[in-house]
């Protein structure tokens, strides 16, 4: 096997990398990792150098002639030799200009990844000189690496940029057989593994995995950490007065009431899809996202020309839940349609138009509504927020991975994860 590290995901055709997330997960197709999202990532400048995230994608390719579960050592090898020179200029490039990971170093072979043989397998992966919108939180970590003298920066992360969303992390495409299969992923494991080693880098750590790779990685020696979510399953229901007709009396009233406070406010909801919607939709959204950071604190990652990108590119995988005051947009959530669930993303509102419960509506209520009229299993409506239990959602747990070269920071961190789990556990019980 060839496995190669390329620094942007142009640099793999659209068609080769679909086709392994369309296949990699039994037919389950998640739209966070298809190549238009991850691409208006990094052309629209939200997930680059410039922000901190250098795109490190693994590659494995079949060479003509071999088997897929010969013997990967010397590609993976070859891989770390990239990302190490790669890391030299991401921290020289700190050490300049107390930047977080601003580099332009290139890796791999320059032009496409579209070399020789049939693509196997790949990994969305970025080098990263911080620790900001991954959502599973390392800044402890990379504290205590500093009391012991090491440097935790820069730092090897498989994830979608700005997305907590489960989804495989380790691609693989799904034609070969469980054999094959179990070859790329130790391959895929291995490769990051190599990367680290024979890099001056402190760790990989891939966020939102699926519950299978946590198990093959920990084989690997990543450790394992949980985190929890809150999601809404169904079981086939036909309408959303079927979902209520399956909760207590008391939680069923409260949905109505705070369904029919919107109605009341003067409020209309629309569901827009596809190519209902418009540049100048998206623009106003963004006016909302920006108001959410500022409300919150927070770090606008996503640029104006993001959404646009997704709009145009991701059109039959956008769901735009708009409320309107006299035909004016007011307040919107954003979510992304996958073939077995509805992802909420972004949610946001005009200054001094937020009104009791538009929160609820449009991000929960709206989403359980879509989910059943299009038969998806499940709602995924994103990190935190107990106060969706009183809405149907239940906690669900989600699985990170987490290779620490150097011994005493790994001891550390097990002790963290240990006493995390346990904390974990006691509110699932709760």
């Amino acid at each position: 096997m060839e496995v190669r590290v390329v620094d942007s995901i142009s640099k793999v055709p659209q068609h080769e990398w679909d086709a392994v997330v369309r296949t990699c997960s039994g037919g389950e197709v998640n739209p966070t990792l298809l190549w238009s999202f991850l691409h208006a990532m990094e052309e629209s400048g939200s997930a680059c150098p410039r922000t901190g995230w250098l795109p490190q994608h693994v590659i494995v390719r079949e060479l003509p002639g071999e088997e897929a579960d010969s013997d990967s050592e010397p590609a993976a090898a070859a891989a770390a030799t990239a990302t190490a020179a790669a890391a030299a200029g991401v921290d020289s490039e700190r050490q300049a200009s107390g930047a977080s990971a601003s580099t332009s170093a290139s890796l791999g072979a320059p032009g496409a990844a579209a070399s020789r043989g049939r693509l196997l397998g790949c990994v969305p992966m970025y080098l990263k000189g911080h620790s900001y919108g991954e959502y599973v939180f390392d800044s402890s970590w990379a504290d205590f690496a500093s009391r012991l003298g090491l440097r935790y920066y820069p730092k090897l992360q498989a994830a979608v940029p700005f997305t907590p969303v489960t989804g495989s992390r380790l691609l693989v495409a799904g034609e070969l057989g469980l054999g094959e299969r179990a070859a790329v992923v130790r391959a895929l494991g291995r490769a990051l593994i190599s990367m680290a080693d024979q890099s001056d880098i402190s760790g990989v750590h891939l966020t939102f995995t699926t519950g299978e790779e946590w198990a093959a990685l920990a084989e690997l020696g990543f450790k394992q950490r949980l985190g929890l979510q809150f999601h809404w399953d169904n079981p086939g229901y036909e309408s959303f007065d079927a979902f209520l007709a399956d909760l207590k009396q008391s939680k069923r009233k409260s949905i109505r009431q705070e369904r029919k406070s919107i109605e009341k406010a003067g409020l209309a909801v629309h569901r827009l899809r596809g190519g209902e919607l418009t540049a100048a939709h998206w623009d106003r959204f963004y006016e909302f996202y920006l108001s959410t950071v500022d409300r919150k604190w927070g770090n606008a990652y996503l640029t104006r020309d993001f959404f646009q990108q997704l709009g145009a590119t991701m059109p039959d995988q956008v769901l735009l839940v708009a409320a309107t005051d006299a035909g004016s947009l007011v307040a919107a959530a954003l979510n992304l349609v996958g073939s077995h669930a509805l992802f909420g993303r972004n949610w946001g509102v005009a200054d001094g138009r937020d009104v009791k419960n538009l929160h609820f509506e449009l991000c929960y209520y709206q989403a359980l509504d879509e989910a059943i009229q299009r038969r998806l299993p499940r709602v995924e409506a994103g990190a935190q927020g107990e106060h969706k239990l009183q809405r149907g959602y239940l906690p669900s747990l989600t699985y990170s991975c987490h290779y620490i070269r150097d011994p005493r920071l790994g001891a550390a961190v097990d002790k963290f994860l240990s006493r995390e789990r346990g904390q974990i556990e006691y509110a699932l019980q709760v």
